[in-house]
């Protein structure tokens, strides 16, 4: 018998409606109690002070970019999970976009066996729409539904036929799964490398609209309604998507949402402007702003405008969009430090998502609380993760429950430097930028799988 004791800290459980000062306790990889000082009556044990601390449950990510197999040069599975372990996820779930793409049962049990041999944290496959994620012919979801996937997807591509979306919702309800969509049109995105708008005018590159994501939104709300199926929006970046959404979920219809941190902390002005130059004198008193191509800012959907922006943390505040969702994109160098628009899109950002979502606390948009949420038990619910087997109380800490904690540092103030990051993936347009909100710790299942220097085990 193992025995975790995480001693007087401050324990927010949005499942529970519980907040306030406790310890949590946990045998053999289950939450066996969660109450003040349970953890003193525990004699053998491995202790942690976490005076000061939030104790709360593992995060869980409903989207990452593993790239493993066949883009090791990117990230493997062992670098991905301790990124994710440093950025306090227990639980993350792995995009099919890899080569081979997860499209067959053997593809999806060899990412579930590589995870359990070199995984620092739970890893949850999702399998292909469409075979070879090409939008032509439909995907065995059967087959992978029995081989384990949570989940189905294109993701990097739209499926843009319209009458194969809806029969591949269709076939997902009867094995109860979630179709997660990427939603932007490839017809009306084609060769853009950012949001369509002032900034791409002044940079000359050519911009992905708006509409671009809207529509395929909007179709997609319709193909669901019409086949009574469970339709995740990917990446929400834009106030007209949050509109449809929000209608969508008046009308009774199971649409899901998640919002990258990104795209709730950071505009398309990202892509133009030098970080720090914003204000800097240029000797006769006057202020000016370096323009630049920054390709760390580069990512599909792209940042948006700011009205956008707030669009979608009101969203995230009502609860419209139910989960934070990193979208974690790693790429070597040599695919990210080069021209503008021959680079890939995408943003390393599961070791950054709780310093800077954390922004959005300090400013008072949401609750602290409203912020464990939406990490945690919001996209367990928005998937219904904890009524699959094994994953019984994933999300929160309930006796019981899988012994999922992290702890963290809503003050701490810590410069991001991407080369300390654990991911092999450094491309963050936060590079140089003080957070305020740390990741103290990670346990999953009971072991202790990251852990700050300071912190007292």
């Amino acid at each position: 018998m193992t025995t975790l004791a995480i001693h007087n800290g401050r324990v927010i459980d949005p499942a529970l409606g519980r907040d306030g000062v406790a310890d949590v306790v946990i045998v053999d990889g289950r939450v066996a109690r969660v109450g003040p000082g349970e953890g003193d009556a525990v004699v053998e044990a491995d202790r942690i002070d976490a005076t000061g601390l939030v104790v709360a449950p593992g995060f869980v990510d409903l989207h990452v970019h593993l790239r493993e197999p066949g883009f090791e040069y990117k990230e493997t599975i062992a670098t991905g999970t301790a990124a994710a372990a440093r950025g306090g996820f227990t639980t993350i779930c792995a995009m099919p976009n890899t080569d081979p793409p997860l499209d067959r049962r053997s593809a999806v049990e060899s990412v579930l066996r590589e995870a359990e041999s070199s995984g620092r944290v739970r890893v949850l496959p999702l399998g292909c729409i469409t075979s070879g994620r090409a939008g032509a012919e439909l995907a065995p979801a059967g087959e992978l539904a029995q081989a384990g996937v949570v989940g189905l997807t294109d993701d990097g591509d739209a499926v843009a036929d319209a009458r194969l979306m809806r029969h591949a919702l269709e076939y997902a309800t009867r094995f109860g799964l979630p179709i997660a969509q990427h939603c932007e049109d490839p017809a009306l995105v084609f060769e853009g490398h950012m949001h369509e708008g002032w900034v791409a005018a002044r940079l000359g590159l050519r911009g992905r609209p708006s509409s671009a994501e809207e529509t395929l939104v909007a179709r997609d709300i319709a193909l669901a309604e019409l086949a009574n199926a469970h339709l995740h929006i990917q990446h929400v970046s834009t106030a007209g998507s949050v509109a449809l959404i929000r209608a969508a979920r008046e009308r009774g219809a199971h649409v899901t949402a998640e919002v990258t941190p990104h795209h709730l902390t950071l505009t398309h002005e990202e892509v133009a402007f030098a970080p720090g130059a914003d204000g800097a004198s240029n000797g006769d008193g006057s202020a000016y702003r370096e323009i630049a191509y920054h390709t760390s800012a580069k990512v599909n959907p792209p940042l948006r405008e700011q009205h956008d922006v707030d669009a979608c943390v009101e969203a995230l505040r009502d609860g419209v969009i139910e989960a934070i969702a990193t979208d974690h994109a790693p790429h070597a160098v040599s695919d990210k430090e080069i021209e503008f628009d021959l680079a890939d899109a995408g943003i390393s950002g599961l070791e950054t998502a709780f310093g800077a979502t954390m922004s959005l606390v300090h400013e008072g948009r949401i609750s602290l609380p409203m912020l464990v949420e939406r990490l945690t038990s919001g996209p367990v619910g928005a998937w219904r993760l904890d009524q699959r087997p094994g994953l019984e109380g994933l999300g929160t800490l309930s006796p019981g429950a899988l012994g999922d904690v992290v702890l963290l540092d809503p003050d701490a103030e810590w410069i991001v430097d991407p080369d300390e990051f654990a991911s092999m993936g450094k491309n963050t347009p936060l590079a140089g930028r003080t957070l305020r909100g740390q990741v103290a710790a990670t346990v999953c299942e009971g072991r202790v799988v990251h852990a700050q220097a300071g912190v007292a085990i």
